[in-house]
């Protein structure tokens, strides 16, 4: 068997190839050497017996001093600096041939296939025991290719190709590569150092071509076909750089193509306006540009929108006062009424109710649900707009104290009954449960006409007649913030969340952060939403919640009081007794 030893000293690459047509012949490669360096180590065998090493420091003795191929002297019997990693590294070079030299490099070499690190990919079993479950055969092997190939083009360092490999973890890289160190011989040192020393020559060669002013010619082999280089991509331009156009080019100039061809398109169609613009003046006529379209509506349909829509061209010369009392000794009487309803009132047995299957607080919320929901649909009837109009909308200009009333059960949008009709349906039937049904319909109906009555008045002092307002919102913030006041030290979960251990946000937390969404939505530029009506159906549930709390505690020191008379009554009962026996 031959023996073929290379030395780590071989940066030239014509020592290279020399080494590499020595090395041709070669079935094995054998090295002796001491430590290795764990950058450039590939196959490491430790030699099984002493006896083995016996012997071959005999033969050393028998053939004396013996020289390698570079002329460098190695004495058998000189100490090994790292005696316990002394042992014999070999590469097996049969049927497929690993390709570990720079120079053996192919012309078609790309990054992303890279080269064969052995005669047949890891099987799925290898794979598990280099790098766990977890990655795949198919993966795995490809980055094994990937890296192999980066070791023998001395690329391993370039950060421009790490984006190949950026779909693998750190540890799996890791892995890899100390894998082909192991068990493929790479000098990674020797191949980084020649591919510099190309890249070098040629930056050089092109940086004296543009000093020269000349341009770099690509002259035909004997044979007719381009010389090929693993450096510089085949339509890479003089000053695109050593790797040639990359991706960052490609997009970039796509970009630039792209708004070049918007740029052109803008300017076009301003031209076509200006000269648009132009007919128009000479004409006569007020051309209009840029506005969308509007499908004008059928002649039934402009019947029923001219009936809905008031003959007044300007609202009303009245005062201030004159707009809003009206609807404030409504909204306080209906207040008078809410509270009479909710002192007086008595639950019927279950025998006497229509649905004695549904629970109370079911039934209520339910009802009011479909009463939203029943005037939505009504808004979709033509024929109905004047008196929906007039008493489902509060109007700044024209105000009609029914419609304090008529607008907390409007909405003409499904996403904002929605929104409504969720939260009155979670958290009002909580809160039913707690006060009963009287409360509950005083606490909604107050609230949400108290609410209206804040906002008519917010808009006829800014004198923003023009605006028109709906919705069950302020009824449904003062029913959710009476209930978070009455549990204001309570904690809650949002499904299930936050999860144990922690205990969840207190009332005042919700009462919060109601209160800071519609503070926030004050400073929008454009106002959308009728935040006054909100933040007073918001004060007024506080106060309904806590005077319901008092009202609880006060029946029951009643009932406590009671209990204990009760408790006087029958000791004295029973004391007479024992004394008249």
């Amino acid at each position: 068997m031959t023996s073929c030893s290379l030395g780590v000293n071989a940066f030239r690459s014509s020592i290279q190839v020399a080494a590499h047509q020595l090395s041709q012949s070669c079935v094995q490669l054998r090295f002796l050497t001491a430590a290795p360096s764990g950058r450039c180590m590939s196959s490491w065998q430790p030699l099984a017996q002493q006896q083995h090493r016996r012997q071959e420091r005999r033969r050393g003795c028998d053939r004396g001093r013996v020289t390698n191929t570079y002329g460098l002297l190695q004495n058998p019997y000189t100490p090994l600096l790292y005696p316990q990693r002394t042992g014999l590294r070999t590469l097996k070079l049969s049927g497929h041939r690993v390709i570990i030299h720079y120079v053996d490099l192919p012309p078609n070499y790309d990054d992303l296939t890279g080269l064969p690190f052995r005669r047949q990919d890891l099987t799925a079993d290898e794979v598990a025991t280099v790098f766990g479950t977890r990655t795949s055969a198919f993966a795995a092997n490809k980055l094994l290719r990937i890296l192999h190939g980066r070791r023998v083009a001395g690329t391993l360092e370039d950060p421009t190709v790490q984006i190949n490999t950026s779909a693998y973890s750190a540890k799996e890289k890791k892995l890899a590569l100390a894998y082909l160190r192991r068990n493929v011989m790479v000098d990674e040192i020797v191949n980084a150092g020649l591919r510099a020393e190309d890249e070098l020559a040629e930056m050089e060669k092109r940086d004296a071509e543009k000093q020269e002013g000349l341009t770099k010619a690509e002259t035909p082999d004997e044979q007719g076909s381009q010389p090929s280089s693993i450096f510089f991509k085949k339509d890479s331009q003089p000053d695109e750089g050593v790797y040639g156009r990359g991706a960052f080019d490609a997009i970039r100039a796509k970009n630039r193509a792209r708004y070049e061809q918007d740029l052109k398109r803008r300017e076009e169609e301003a031209a076509k306006r200006k000269q648009e613009e132009a007919a128009g003046a000479g004409s006569g006529e007020l051309q209009t540009v840029g506005e969308r379209k509007v499908r004008a509506p059928s002649p039934s349909m402009q019947k029923w929108i001219e009936k809905a829509t008031s003959d007044l061209e300007a609202p009303p010369e009245l005062k201030k006062w004159e707009r809003l009392l009206p609807s404030a000794v409504f909204v306080f009487i209906l207040t008078g009424l809410a509270v009479a309803y909710s002192i007086y009132y008595h639950p019927l047995k279950r025998a006497d109710r229509m649905f004695p299957d549904i629970p109370p607080a079911a039934a209520t919320v339910g009802a009011l649900v479909l009463l939203n929901l029943g005037v939505w649909f009504l808004w979709k009837v033509p024929p109905l707009w004047p008196a929906l109009n007039r008493y489902f909308l509060l109007s700044a200009a024209t105000p009609k104290p029914l419609s304090m009333l008529g607008a907390m059960f409007s909405h003409q949008k499904m996403s904002h009954l929605l929104t409504n009709m969720v939260v009155l349906w979670f958290v009002g039937s909580r809160f039913h449960d707690d006060v009963g049904r009287g409360n509950f319909l005083a606490t909604y109906i107050t609230t949400g006409s108290l609410g209206f009555l804040g906002s008519l008045t917010s808009l006829v002092l800014r004198n923003q007649l023009h605006l028109t307002t709906l919705g069950a919102s302020g009824g449904v913030y003062g029913i959710a913030v009476a209930y978070f006041w009455m549990h204001r030290y309570e904690c809650f979960k949002l499904f299930g969340l936050p999860p144990e251990p922690f205990n969840g946000v207190p009332g005042l937390g919700f009462i919060g952060l109601l209160a800071g969404l519609n503070i926030s939505a004050m400073f929008a530029k454009v106002a959308k939403v009728d935040v006054v009506s909100h933040l007073v159906g918001m004060a007024m549930g506080a106060l309904a919640g806590h005077l319901l709390e008092r009202r609880r505690e006060a029946r029951q020191r009643l009932k406590e009081e009671k209990i204990r008379d009760e408790r006087r009554v029958s000791v004295g009962i029973a004391a007479s007794r024992a004394g008249g026996k």
